[in-house]
């Protein structure tokens, strides 16, 4: 019976000998490739701690070192520890781009350099890439990625917008306008210039697209012939039609080789979110670079059909398409409005068109969208409206890699807790935890002793 109890003895201390050179071997291991790899996951709801692929995407694009440069204060009035701030958020795009490095300077202890730098406020970032420059004073990943888009450009590209004949304006306040449109155009590096083709020659040759935006009265034959000269010179466009006349634009629907139909589509899908009738909202969305990976809502106010004729000239890819259930209403909108099987033409219906060819080496592109409401003042807010319309201007320029960033809310920011969950978490992981492993361990304890007995 001794004999058995000395070999039991020597039988566990060998077995806890080897599990503790096993667990030291596993410590070693693990120490191991902590050092040689890193890995990180993001268990946020919405994973707010890490970039979205579009951000990583712009990140890895950078070739060659980007400077951020911090002007902040070690102490920030409302925000604390503004410093440790910006080097955590700056340090999600670190992980992507090595040679993406940060400098803080006190622009207290150092007003000379913070003057020359043109800094306005305590923690703004000015990054430098490619001998450009761009100043933030917010500090999100839309607004950082944004700027970095910009940066990654490598000239601002030039928007001209037909005027002299009632069109929307880039730069108007108007709800009919397309001001706000302009405003995130303009943050995103594009410029815009208007053109009057009854007094200039022919689109300037710098131009990299044509906006014709609604016109309310007809153009002169003369300015559509110049129109037309600049598609045949391989120029590329961004044609908003709405459901009016096409002011004398005829023949530029028969050199794309497009039908634009009478009438307004009628979308029910919409009366049932309780938007107009008359509204057609974008959920079924062609294959092509301007919706790759686009899963929003659009909506397109007043839109009418447009039809892709078939021709060996342009390549051509219906953009979005609405009004599953819905049809085109050539009657009047302001009565009961019902399908009448004999005028209507019932859906779905396609609103917008993207078309391609090669001329002079290049490649030409033109999107032609059946609502120009749907960049307006008034309606840009609807759905993803301004998302979709950057896209649009992207793609046209050849930038269609540097897409507009979406901004995620912060779903989980905060853990609200009553007082009785506070004290049955305190009680279990102060009391019932430690008491579980100690029972667990006094029982181990007790079953051993009864064997080497």
């Amino acid at each position: 019976m001794i004999m058995l109890n000395k070999e039991l003895r020597r039988h566990y201390r060998i077995q806890n000998g080897v599990f503790i050179i096993l667990i030291l071997l596993l410590v070693i291991v693990l120490g191991f490739f902590a050092a040689q790899y890193r890995f990180q996951w993001d268990v946020s709801q919405n994973g707010r701690n890490s970039l979205s692929e579009t951000s990583i995407e712009i990140v890895r694009k950078l070739q060659g070192p980007v400077l951020v440069t911090a002007y902040a204060t070690e102490q920030h009035a409302q925000l604390g520890d503004i410093r440790k701030i910006i080097a955590d958020f700056v340090a999600l795009y670190q992980r992507i781009n090595p040679d993406l490095s940060l400098t803080f300077i006190d622009p207290v202890e150092q007003p000379v350099l913070t003057q020359q730098a043109d800094v306005k406020v305590n923690g703004e970032l000015v990054i430098k890439y490619n001998q450009r420059t761009e100043h933030l004073t917010n500090i999100n990943e839309q607004a950082f990625s944004n700027a970095l888009m910009r940066l990654a450009r490598a000239e601002d590209k030039l928007i001209m917008a037909l005027s002299g004949h009632g069109e929307r304006k880039l730069e108007g306040d108007a709800n009919y306008d397309l001001g706000e449109f302009g405003k995130y155009l303009r943050t995103n590096g594009f410029n815009s210039q208007t053109l009057n083709l009854a007094i200039e020659q022919d689109v300037p040759i710098n131009a990299n697209v044509l906006l014709i935006a609604s016109p309310q009265t007809d153009l002169f034959p003369g300015e559509v012939d110049k129109v037309l000269n600049y598609i045949d010179r391989g120029g590329n466009l961004l044609w908003l039609v709405d459901q009016e006349s096409l002011r004398g634009l005829l023949p530029l629907t028969e050199k794309l080789r497009l039908t634009l139909t009478p009438g307004v589509v009628i979308d029910p899908q919409a009366e049932q979110l309780k938007a107009p009738i008359t509204f057609s909202l974008g959920a079924i969305y062609g294959r092509h670079a301007i919706t790759n990976n686009f899963n929003y809502i659009t909506v397109f106010p007043y839109a009418r059909q447009i039809t892709i004729n078939e021709n060996e000239d342009w390549r051509s890819v219906a953009l979005v398409e609405v009004a599953q259930q819905g049809w085109i209403e050539t009657g009047d909108l302001n009565g009961n409005i019902t399908f009448d099987q004999a005028t209507d033409v019932p859906g779905p219906v396609s609103i917008a068109v993207a078309l391609t060819r090669n001329i002079r080496d290049r490649e030409q592109r033109i999107v032609v969208v059946g609502s120009g409401h749907f960049l307006a003042n008034t309606y840009l807010g609807n759905g993803s409206n301004l998302d979709f319309g950057i896209n649009l201007v992207n793609w046209l320029t050849g930038d269609e890699e540097l897409i507009v960033i979406q901004p995620r809310a912060t779903m989980d920011d905060s853990l609200m807790l009553s007082e009785s969950e506070l004290a049955m978490i305190a009680v279990g992981f102060l009391v019932l935890l430690p008491a579980f492993f100690l029972v667990t361990g006094l029982v181990i304890r007790w079953r051993r002793r009864r064997i080497v007995k």
